[in-house]
């Protein structure tokens, strides 16, 4: 079996969630970790853990970083870590996949399935080596995690939404 190492440098991991009922607030995780075990040539009987530094946080606002994570929201102090591990890959298309698998925030673990669309794999030219691509979409309530902070607008409704959508592009060194 091939060793698979996850790309960081050109690997990208974001999400956004409405903003006063009527904007995006956009961030990403800087610091994150993909495992990726199997062959992508079979994605199907592969598996993959994913492990997010939730400290990582970076929304372009240092006062809506700390605040992210205090215990308000994610308590980094407690729980550093967001991980996701896979249980099942089912494929859609040629390209098109379903992962499902159990992610964990906060302590509090729930089943999710997430879209991932396969990329291929391609030579590298200035290094020699395979490198294989995906990008993973999904979204999850947030208030599922314990994550429930949140203000009154006046104006009706609130400042943050319930739904968080990610994304994430990776690219993977595939030494055969």
């Amino acid at each position: 079996m091939a060793n698979v190492n996850l790309d960081k440098v050109h690997s990208a991991l974001n999400f956004e969630v409405k903003h006063m009922m009527v904007s995006k607030a956009k961030g990403e995780f800087q610091e994150f970790d993909v495992d990726f075990n199997g062959s992508f040539d079979d994605l199907q009987n592969a598996s993959v853990k994913v492990t997010i530094d939730v400290a990582s946080i970076e929304t372009n606002n240092e006062d809506r970083n700390g605040h992210l994570k205090s215990g308000d929201f994610f308590d980094v102090e407690t729980y550093p870590n967001i991980t996701f591990v896979s249980k099942n890959i089912e494929k859609v298309n040629d390209s098109e996949f379903k992962i499902t698998g159990d992610l964990t925030i906060k302590g509090v673990t729930n089943e999710e399935t997430f879209t991932a669309e396969y990329n291929g794999k391609a030579k590298d030219p200035m290094q020699g080596n395979t490198i294989a691509g995906a990008d993973v979409s999904g979204k999850i309530n947030r208030e599922d995690y314990g994550l429930t902070w949140n203000a009154p607008l006046e104006t009706g409704g609130v400042l943050i939404g319930k739904e968080v959508k990610f994304s994430g592009g990776f690219e993977f060194v595939v030494e055969e």
